[in-house]
């Protein structure tokens, strides 16, 4: 083979498009109808470094095309790859030489090939993921490995490792590509070692990096761990990107229970570094459902989730699903929990897009009735309090919730009939601002609050405070439509109403200078 110039052996031509893939075209002709014309791989190399979009786009379609053959003809070395500049023995043919030189130009087109995974418009980016997938597929199928002994399948680990540390980019966002590797994904046998790949590409940041992670890498990786759906039964596992060779009892992949390993341990090292606060709160949002299922033992979460329940605000919010999952599935005692809950409940908690989440929790966390009374009323009272300075929309939703616990709970019911404080606040025996439900005094105050609502400017408000007059049902009320009612479709209800007669608030002008006690309007009246 001829010496090459430069980086691939010859000096880039400014082509015009039409005229560049014509010559890609006869380059790849002319190499795959003769060894002969080898050294035209170079000039097919060269176009993938073009400052042009279009020929890099068409001279990765045309390294497709030439490679893909050649991995089906067998035309690249098998096995240890001798380094380049490494003289050969006499004992290699010239078919050895010109497989080894052709495996040595496959790697060339691999490494342009993962840098243009950032480089150009999403659609060179693709197509370059693209044909680094077809790649592994093929040494799937005809493998450029050595096996000396038999395996279920010979899987291109290497090759996928370049894509994988391609979208972990340290400093490029690839979130766009690899939604488009989440297609990938679903084969079983790629989502395994993709998995593998993750946790080896952890520890080489994190080695690089002792004190702190790149945020765009920590970016990239919840993308991409994110986006690896678990198979739920074993017998899912059927579906591979490379075709298994010979059925083998103890395949790894085609064992459920090696899958949730893997992806315990890469979440595991996920968390095992700080992470901002918006990487935080996408984590707990999709902890209970994406995440926890899938361990083989969700108790390691536990102190994940209960730091994250420390914390506060939010976070603390967003903790509560996970917590939830632990406590009633895996039996996780905290004995402050509710104590914790209590402290969560301050006016901003009616404010933050996850108030739906969070009332729904809290419901299911006060629907034991072994739950002692002073605790639900503090609860109960705590709401009540907190509702004389909340919007209209979540009064609708907070009066029946503080309603069913007094229904499941019917010691609590003196709250509602024991008699109005005078004074109401300087009178009451609640301490509100007191974090021990146990020493708030709730249980001895009464809900004067929800008969303070009944003056409140909002119709509906008033109608559903007016619960306190009538005797409670045993029947809880369904609260669950109206977690999410929002200001909007309050508003939205109030404009299609039809009214017959409107009340105005103003006196009608009586007399000619229309004042109450004109003295006209006792002799001039109309």
């Amino acid at each position: 083979m001829a010496a090459h110039k430069g980086k691939h052996g010859v000096k880039r031509r400014d082509t015009p498009l039409g005229s560049a893939r014509q010559d890609l075209d006869n380059k790849l002709k002319s190499v795959l109808e003769s060894r002969g014309n080898a050294n035209n791989v170079f000039d097919i190399l060269e176009y993938l470094e073009s400052d042009k979009e279009e020929e890099v786009q068409a001279a990765i379609r045309t390294c497709s095309k030439l490679f893909g053959a050649l991995l089906e003809k067998r035309d690249l070395h098998v096995g240890s790859l001798p380094a380049e500049d490494e003289s050969l023995p006499d004992t290699f043919s010239a078919e050895d030489k010109y497989k080894i030189w052709m495996r040595h130009r496959y790697r060339s087109c691999v490494n342009c090939l993962v840098g243009l995974m950032h480089q150009f418009s999403f659609q060179v980016q693709e197509l370059a993921l693209c044909t680094l997938m077809k790649f592994v597929q093929l040494e799937g199928k005809f493998p450029l490995e050595d096996a000396k002994w038999k395996a279920a399948s010979i899987f291109p680990r290497d090759l996928l490792r370049y894509v994988v540390n391609g979208l972990l980019h340290e400093e490029a966002d690839a979130t766009k590509l690899i939604s488009r590797f989440q297609e990938y994904l679903e084969y079983d046998d790629i989502r395994y070692h993709t998995m593998t790949l993750i946790n080896d590409s952890i520890a080489r940041v994190h080695s690089k990096s002792k004190e702190s992670v790149l945020p765009v890498f920590q970016n990239n990786l919840f993308c991409l761990i994110s986006s690896i759906n678990m198979p739920m039964e074993e017998s899912a596992l059927s579906n591979f990107l490379v075709a298994e060779k010979e059925k083998q009892d103890d395949w790894k992949l085609a064992k459920l229970k090696e899958h949730k390993k893997v992806f315990e341990k890469v979440w595991m090292h996920f968390l095992k570094y700080r992470l901002p606060v918006g990487l935080y709160k996408k984590v707990l949002m999709i902890l209970h459902e994406s995440i926890l299922p899938h361990m083989t033992k969700p108790t390691l979460m536990i102190d994940f989730l209960t730091a994250a329940y420390d914390v506060g605000g939010a976070i603390s919010l967003l903790a509560l699903n996970g917590l939830f999952v632990l406590i009633h599935q895996h039996n996780l005692e905290y004995p402050d929990f509710y104590k914790k809950l209590y402290s969560l409940l301050d006016p901003s908690v009616f404010h933050v897009k996850y108030r739906a989440r969070f009332f729904h929790l809290a419901d299911l966390f006060l629907s034991s009735t072994h739950l002692p009374v002073y605790l639900v009323a503090a609860f109960a009272k705590r709401l009540a309090r907190l509702s004389l300075t909340a919007p209209p929309q979540v009064l609708l939703m907070i009066i029946p919730f503080i309603c069913n616990l007094i229904r499941r709970h019917p010691a609590c019911r003196p709250l509602l009939h024991r008699p109005s404080f005078e004074g109401e606040l300087t009178s009451d025996p609640y301490i509100m601002e007191e974090q021990d439900p146990a020493k708030s005094h709730a249980l001895e105050s009464s809900l004067w609050e929800l008969e303070t609502l009944q003056k409140h400017y909002h119709p509906d408000v008033v109608r559903a405070a007016n619960v306190i007059f009538r005797a409670l049902s045993t029947q809880e009320a369904d609260i669950s439509d109206l977690l999410e009612l929002s200001s909007y479709e309050l508003f939205q209800k109030e404009v299609k109403k039809k009214f017959k007669a409107v009340p105005l608030e103003f006196e009608p002008v009586r007399g000619i200078l229309g004042k109450k006690r004109d003295i006209t309007t006792e002799h001039f009246a109309f």
